[in-house]
């Protein structure tokens, strides 16, 4: 961390910088967020200030619901540097940067930004969101163009208009990440976010481990999602672009306050609402929701909750235990071999089974082109010998584009009023 030289850093703050006397929203050059005192800035349902999370003593700057009793921390600007005692200043340099200072001038977090000019009209606003935006008043002309965006570095929730994604120009990956703690919030090893890839979904992983997956967006939803009885609490609106993907959420009522949250404690996605009645937040959904939600639960070539099945897994038609012994135990991690003797691209040899409700295997190994028919798709599966399985890429109406996969078909499930047609390939004995 960097460290100013302790007299500079108190004449600096002497001449540039007072202390905000009252709540506000926003910080400038000239008045700054000060520790130890009761100043916050605030902008509705939101609030950010200095706070110390459970039973910590260390200090942190945050942004939380404001109205609410539980006191619930939304974004944390210095998770993994915290400053051990209220001697914290937010402030705006004179090069337009948002910077946490702690004792002696030590830099403990920044917006670390570069900005062409050196002027005095940047301030930091929180909105009415919950994004704390950076900007140069001059140079903004009334435009949601911001030089930095809280928004853009989500620690462990999502909001309502924040993006999880990626930007492929600047590479920045907006995705979520646990906190270690109750009393920590420093970046745990749980995340939840986009995979870059060409046929982006979205996976819950320990560290590199996977422990869900939601399947591919199938132009009305990630795969992997199941149809709710009830009307759901948000709408979920997936952008793909040139230069970046992303998907946003919006709740159907906007009066009722929501967040996603990965939570450390049970490595799951969790949507929670705010209930008035019991002053309490309410699970509205928990991801995984099931076992079958759990990645690659039947391995290679195994279907998870296959429809009519008393077993938790079987093995795809044309294919058998590669274990029967270890299967019969429920063991399925070696999952399913081909049964048959199949010869590719030999006629009453090879051809393809329609599988219905299911969520695609993992894309890890795979190829799209989004605007192929399904007839064309199927040709071009059966003329490469390392194809296994195709669908369409988008099944709205009657379907468009191509996905085919290569090697061993992973984390199957079969979805009751949801998924999609999957054609795998096996022995045409079995078809």
């Amino acid at each position: 961390m960097a460290t100013l030289p302790f007299m500079s850093f108190v004449v600096m703050l002497l001449l540039f910088s007072t202390q905000i006397s009252s709540d506000t929203d926003i910080i400038t050059q000239f008045h700054s967020l000060h520790d130890g005192t009761t100043n916050t800035l605030v902008n509705g349902t939101f609030e950010l200030g200095f706070f110390s999370p459970g039973s910590s003593t260390n200090r942190y700057v945050g942004i939380w619901f404001k109205n609410i009793p539980i006191k619930t921390v939304v974004w944390v600007a210095n998770r993994d540097h915290p400053i051990s005692d209220k001697s914290g200043i937010l402030s705006i340099t004179k090069e337009g940067n948002l910077v946490l200072f702690g004792k002696n001038g030590t830099t403990h977090w920044s917006t670390n930004i570069t900005t062409k000019s050196s002027t005095s009209s940047f301030i930091a606003r929180l909105l009415g969101t919950g994004n704390l935006v950076l900007n140069d008043e001059k140079e903004n002309n009334g435009y949601d163009v911001y030089l930095w965006q809280s928004f853009d570095y989500p620690t462990d929730t999502f909001l309502p208009g924040m993006k999880v994604g990626w930007n492929l120009t600047s590479g920045l990956n907006r995705r979520l990440t646990a906190w270690n703690n109750w009393d920590d919030p420093s970046s745990g090893q749980i995340t939840y976010g986009l995979i870059r890839s060409d046929i982006p979904e979205t996976k819950i992983q320990n560290g590199s481990l996977v422990l869900y997956r939601s399947g591919p967006y199938n132009g009305l939803r990630f795969g992997a999602t199941q149809k709710l009885k009830h009307v759901p609490l948000f709408i979920l609106n997936f952008f793909y672009k040139k230069d970046e993907y992303y998907f946003t959420y919006q709740p159907r009522n906007q009066s009722i306050l929501s967040r996603f949250v990965i939570n450390q404690t049970v490595s799951a996605l969790q949507i929670l609402k705010w209930t008035e009645g019991k002053q309490r937040w309410m699970l509205h959904l928990n991801i995984p929701r099931d076992e079958c939600d759990n990645y690659n639960r039947c391995s290679s070539f195994g279907i998870c909750g296959m429809m009519g099945k008393s077993s938790m897994c079987e093995c795809l038609s044309g294919f058998t235990p590669k274990s029967p012994q270890n299967w019969s135990v429920k063991d399925w991690s070696q999952g399913c071999v081909r049964s048959e003797n199949w010869s590719c691209r030999e006629k009453n040899k090879d051809g393809f089974i329609k599988f219905q409700n299911m969520k695609v295997p993992d894309t890890k190994i795979s190829w799209i082109n989004r605007s192929m028919t399904l007839k064309k798709c199927k040709t071009k599966c059966w003329e490469n010998c390392s194809c296994t399985a195709y669908a369409n890429s988008n099944i709205i109406e009657d379907g468009s584009g191509c996905i085919l996969w290569f090697g061993d078909l992973l984390d199957l499930r079969q979805l009751p009023d949801s998924g999609q047609d999957l054609y795998v390939r096996s022995h045409t004995s079995e078809i």
